[in-house]
């Protein structure tokens, strides 16, 4: 097995290798506005650090979000173009999973929350770094402060409101490496991993004006 997993739902672009017992090479960067300059290079640096070429890669593993449209639709499109010139399965992990699974809280539920913009956050609650108790949702975090009270948090949208998620933990940002070490565990144990599909929530920012002038000749 060796996995290629990437995840450009939050300011990070991130990519990483799994021979399904280890990581075998990761790269992150933090850079909300060029996730599509900055994909194709980390693919290309991680294969170089490993000493593989793309054609030794087994399967693909994608972060399916939640996410802003852009940024979230550039690591899926990336997946499912390397899945299809393959001819190797993708598989689809919540990104929200990745962050849980990657936290340093050793003891549950805690809450994993990413930043939404709009004042907003995608969230999901945990009983344990594997096992998602609700969610994923977005929502203000003064419309979910009674519902996430007292549990611990994890993730760059609970660093922003300091008043819902008092006790932040590491990580602020999703792995790839998480993402990969996830995946290749549940693989290991038979489980069903999700569909490389999208995890939006709501509609995307760009829309077709409702009433518009026509002017071109009838």
């Amino acid at each position: 097995m060796l996995l290629l997993a990437l995840d450009t739902a939050t300011p990070a672009v991130t990519v990483a290798l799994h021979d399904g017992t280890d990581v075998v090479a990761s790269s992150s960067q933090v850079d909300a506005r060029r996730h599509g300059e900055l994909l194709l290079p980390a693919v290309d640096r991680v294969l170089a650090a490993a000493g593989l070429g793309l054609d030794a890669v087994t399967g693909i593993v994608v972060g399916t979000g939640p996410g802003p449209y852009t940024g979230l639709r550039v690591g899926l499109m990336t997946a499912d173009t390397f899945g299809l010139a393959l001819g190797i399965p993708v598989y689809g992990v919540c990104t929200l999973d990745g962050l849980a699974y990657a936290a340093d809280i050793t003891e549950g539920p805690f809450v994993v929350a990413t930043d939404a913009r709009r004042k907003e956050v995608y969230w999901a609650t945990y009983a344990d770094s594997r096992t998602r108790l609700t969610g994923p949702a977005v929502d203000r975090p003064a419309d979910i402060a009674e519902r996430v009270a007292g549990l611990p948090a994890v993730g760059a949208g609970a660093l922003l409101y300091p008043d819902t998620f008092p006790d932040v933990h590491e990580p602020e940002h999703v792995s790839a490496a998480a993402l990969a070490s996830l995946a290749a565990a549940r693989l290991a144990a038979g489980e069903e991993l999700d569909e490389p599909r999208p995890q939006y929530l709501r509609r995307p920012d760009a829309q077709v004006p409702k009433n518009y002038k026509v002017v071109t000749p009838k």
